[in-house]
């Protein structure tokens, strides 16, 4: 029975929640800047000769092929729902992951733009502290963008920065 005291909600009515969900960008954001990091370790090996551009190539192909594959998994779960779309839909929906792929590019430059007395070792380093900086700020603004107040979003900005330290961590450990 319904309860005049509790109107049913408007199901056509957007919540404020839905509202203030991040952007996927920003969470494909932090997506791509944890893997840029943590292939950028896997491939700095002190007992192998240095190659940047060959680093730097691995971790874009790697995120393009990421961002190919978060999209057409959600070409299948279009399949799987019976959904209409085609291959527009679905290159519509890999094209949507761009944000992973921009956000190795800082890693990507750090680790093409080696002077002579910048090691590989130091790029891979400055471009984990870098990653580690800017996932902290996404994890705050996308937080912002979700309508949390000031301390939850720095909260959530350190949680994702918690995430880049990990993988410093992991670097010095297995180096």
């Amino acid at each position: 029975m319904h309860d005049p005291a509790h109107p049913s909600p408007q199901p056509d009515a957007p919540r404020d929640a839905d509202r203030l969900l991040p952007e996927p960008r920003l969470l494909s954001g932090v997506y791509g800047l944890v893997l840029a990091s943590a292939l950028a370790a896997a491939l700095d090996s002190p007992d192998e000769q240095t190659s940047p551009g060959s680093d730097a190539l691995w971790v874009l192909l790697t995120a393009l092929a990421a961002a190919a594959a978060h999209g057409y998994a959600h070409v299948l779960s279009h399949r799987m729902s019976a959904q209409p779309g085609g291959l527009m839909a679905g290159v519509r929906a890999m094209l949507a992951e761009w944000p992973v792929v921009a956000a190795a590019v800082p890693t990507i430059v750090l680790l093409i733009a080696v002077p002579d007395w910048w090691t590989e070792a130091d790029a891979v380093e400055v471009a984990l502290v870098v990653n580690t900086l800017i996932l902290a700020g996404w994890g705050m603004w996308t937080a912002r963008r979700a309508g949390r107040t000031w301390p939850a979003s720095l909260r959530a900005g350190a949680g994702d920065m918690l995430i880049g330290l990990v993988i410093i961590g992991a670097n010095a450990v297995i180096k």
